[in-house]
């Protein structure tokens, strides 16, 4: 490698962001030279050093590292669902419940929605329309009969990807650009600081597998590893920020992810045949899926954080359920090697609780359901591993018109949630709880939900708990740390957060961020799309910048 070649751009981190990113700049700068640094390999199996060097505080409510992440081109997109949500206007503005923490604004939203088509192509989700009501191929009629929308709505949706691997879907068309060196097992360690003029221009990678070091030099760096990774490289080069004087407060801290879980079913009064209980077709044949939201109004009027609730079923480990299909299925998920074949660990323990149980009443589920209890699941395993675009999930049909709930709520950014570096300046700590703020709020949420539905007359909530023991209940099931976002969050100066609106680095002028840390709040939605979005507005810029 010749030392003295100057990049035009750096890219650390090929996971949808770094390369989404990579792609829009190479479109808009056929002229220009991209360096792609990804510290996975294909031949990377097992345990790396990165995921050993983390560690997790209290694994209560926080996944193991292996199951957040993924390492090589196309990241966590090797193990992505494939859901793709939409951030709402109330996750931009200031509100009670979140306080001074909301730092960025409707500005950023509004200019950052321009770059949603890009994103929806990218992610391969048919449209940019997240609402039922804008969609016009799709006949809209309430989610069960009876439900008005008011304080809480029925039509906004989640769309879904193919579910698209970035690493089949994108490598071609990385390899393929004449302007694009990709560097696959090669870890971004240090950097210089920056010059009087804020600017970095050379870097150090580590060759995974020989530790051989190699230097390299850019006109502009982007950190894309993801929000572990990302973090962990800026606490470890503190010397970026030598301009300012110190180093941003909120660098490491805010860290969110999401409350998550079922306490609750609905028992809907009308028409089991009128409920909504699955997914729909958009024009494309995009699958999408509705969820009960609450208003803007509602949520400040309410003091609540930002929740999304849908319909699911029932526990699967429970035989109660009665399904000899789910208890088929359940069997599956726990069979030690088709398990792991059928679902990534942190989905396939949504499903199974990581439960073995009572195994002899599942058996006796499945044969007095047969032969639905054999032909439903080999049609669902059909529409989800044997088609391009595969069927997302599996929700089943209630006679009885009874649904599990499934909630999934923004966190409160807490300065306590945090990320930091051990005293050997590798190890990665990570310091992460549910506050009772967080869980409330989902109780609540929960009981508005139900005051609405009995005030339509549609149906009514049935809770799995005592109220009592609500609380205790959420703070026992939910685990995050997939949706990972906060610690290099944005806002209008270096006191209050780690970048700028444009998503660089404060104290350099040509460093920047693209991750779902910088997101200061984590919305009902997972991060993943609004994230493609702020991949192609980054291009956009520095492009821009460039001219």
């Amino acid at each position: 490698m010749n030392s003295d070649f100057v990049y035009d751009l750096c890219v650390v981190g090929s996971g949808p962001a770094g390369i989404i990113l990579t792609l829009e700049y190479s479109r808009l700068n056929p002229d220009k030279t991209i360096l792609l640094v990804e510290y996975g390999t294909r031949k990377m199996h097992g345990r790396n050093s990165l995921d050993d060097s983390i560690r997790i505080k209290d694994d209560r409510n926080h996944h193991d590292p292996y199951e957040c992440t993924n390492k090589g081109f196309g990241g966590t997109s090797a193990t992505w669902g494939g859901r793709c949500v939409m951030y709402d206007e109330i996750d931009f503005l200031p509100r009670d419940i979140i306080g001074k923490e909301c730092t960025w604004g409707m500005e950023l939203f509004n200019d950052v929605k321009k770059y949603l088509s890009l994103s929806s192509e990218y992610f391969e989700c048919g449209s940019s329309v997240f609402n039922l009501h804008d969609l016009d191929n799709i006949e809209v009629g309430p989610i069960a009969e009876g439900f008005v929308e008011g304080d809480v709505t029925d039509s906004t949706i989640e769309r879904w990807s193919m579910p698209t691997r970035f690493r089949e879907r994108y490598l071609a068309d990385v390899k393929a650009a004449g302007n694009i060196k990709l560097m696959e097992g090669f870890e971004f360690r240090d950097c210089n600081p920056p010059d009087l003029a804020g600017l970095v221009g050379t870097a150090r990678l580590r060759k995974v597998e020989t530790n051989e070091a190699i230097e390299i030099k850019s006109k502009k760096f982007v950190l894309a590893a993801g929000t572990q990774e990302t973090t962990r490289i800026l606490l470890r080069n503190s010397h970026l920020f030598k301009n300012l004087g110190k180093t941003p407060p909120a660098l490491g801290h805010y860290y969110q992810g999401h409350v998550s879980g079922k306490i609750a079913s609905v028992k809907f009064k009308g028409r089991s045949s009128e409920t909504d209980y699955g997914f729909l077709r958009d024009a494309d044949r995009t699958y999408v899926r509705r969820r009960f939201q609450f208003t803007c109004q509602l949520l400040k009027a309410e003091n609540l954080l930002n929740t999304a609730i849908w319909l699911d079923n029932p526990l699967y480990y429970d035989p109660a359920h009665k399904s000899g299909a789910m208890s088929f299925m359940y069997l599956a998920m726990i069979t030690p090697y088709l398990g792991k074949k059928l679902a990534p660990p942190a989905i396939a323990h949504s499903i199974t609780k990581g439960k073995v149980t009572d195994v002899r009443n599942h058996f006796w589920n499945i044969l007095k359901g047969i032969p639905g209890s054999i032909l439903t699941p080999l049609s669902i395993f059909y529409r989800r591993y044997m088609l391009t675009r595969k069927l997302p999930g599996v929700f089943l049909f209630s006679p009885e018109n009874i649904y599990a709930l499934h909630f999934h709520a923004e966190q409160i950014p807490a300065y306590g949630n945090q990320m930091y570096l051990d005293k050997d300046n590798e190890t990665l700590i990570i310091d992460y709880s549910l506050s009772p703020p967080d869980i409330k709020s989902v109780i609540r949420a929960h009981e508005v939900l139900d005051e609405w539905l009995q005030k339509c007359g549609c149906g009514k909530l049935e809770y799995w708990f005592p109220k009592e023991d609500l609380f205790d209940a959420i703070n026992r099931m939910s685990k995050d740390g997939i949706h990972q976002s906060g610690t290099t969050r944005i806002a209008g100066s270096s006191e209050d957060g780690v970048v700028n609106n444009d998503l660089k680095l404060w104290g350099t002028s040509n460093v920047y961020i693209c991750s779902s840390s910088v997101f200061p709040t984590s919305s009902q939605a997972n991060p993943t799309f609004l994230l493609g979005a702020f991949a192609a507005r980054l291009a956009n810029h520095i492009s821009q910048k460039s001219a």
